[in-house]
């Protein structure tokens, strides 16, 4: 019962709060994952899961009519699910694609049965200038509808840990570690979409670079980034030099311009 009620906890705090604040990164596994840790008291196991489906759920963006699961509850079921029967990493992302999943679609109906249905009133409520009756539909909307969406993960986990329990110890070994390989692979899948979205002929170099010092350097993650950060700065720094001289090109007398504008151009690139 109390595991239960801190996986919903979990759930609310960060799914619900990343809704009421502005869509921050609270929703993220890699938020939920140690927050669910840090409250069945294994902090270890949540940060290597939530790590784990961050990679998994990198690429996957909610928006508008394009939507494809909800990171949120998948990571706070499945890492709680992972810590409760001791299986690892294996089992949460076994569950988390269907979990995250089914819990799109449980966010989407309460937004339009239950949120949708009092957009009316809100109009009412505006056109009478009613301020304090709009604030307090808002915040007790906000607050019915979380509490309902955690009373899943609430109830998934009070009644799903023994047959979940039951159900892992009867897949054989052989169907276990195919799932394991199954979902080493994901990460990759998440990072193919992710990298989908943004990649650019102007800035693919940067990532081959990345690859090379990882690959064939071996450096650490932190060293990788440290390098990006200074790659970043200097390229900025470059492009402010740049918008400089040409404003002042585009602000010097007729007369001068040519001039001072080659002067500054020769001094920035002695």
């Amino acid at each position: 019962m109390l595991n239960a009620f801190l996986v919903a906890l979990a759930v609310f705090i960060c799914v619900g709060g990343a809704e009421l604040i502005g869509f921050t990164m609270l929703n993220r596994p890699i938020v939920i994952g140690p927050l669910v840790g840090l409250f069945l008291g294994d902090v270890k196991t949540g940060v290597m899961i939530g790590a784990s489906l961050e990679a998994v759920f990198m690429g996957v963006v909610n928006i508008g009519g394009a939507s494809a699961a909800e990171p949120g509850i998948a990571t706070a079921v499945g890492t709680a699910f992972a810590i409760m029967l001791g299986k690892g990493s294996e089992v949460a992302l076994t569950l988390a694609l269907p979990i995250g999943i089914l819990g799109l679609q449980i966010k989407t109906f309460l937004y339009i049965f239950l949120v949708g249905m009092f957009a009316k009133k809100f109009d009412q409520l505006a056109a009478e200038g009613k301020e304090k009756q709009i604030v307090f539909l808002h915040y007790g909307l906000w607050a019915v509808n979380w509490v309902l969406y955690s009373l899943v993960a609430f109830l998934g986990i009070l009644f799903g840990s023994d047959a979940v329990s039951t159900l892992m110890d009867a897949i054989p070994d052989v169907v276990m570690n195919g799932l394991t390989v199954c979902g080493g692979l994901l990460p990759a899948v998440g990072m193919a979409m992710l990298m989908k979205m943004l990649w650019d002929k102007k800035i693919c170099m940067f990532y081959f670079l990345g690859f090379v010092l990882s690959a064939y350097m071996n450096l650490p993650l932190i060293a990788i980034a440290v390098i990006g950060v200074i790659v970043a700065i200097s390229i900025g720094m470059n492009d402010y030099k740049i918008n400089q001289l040409s404003m002042q090109r585009v602000a010097a007398p007729a007369g001068n311009q040519s001039s001072e504008f080659d002067e500054e151009e020769e001094e920035f690139f002695s």
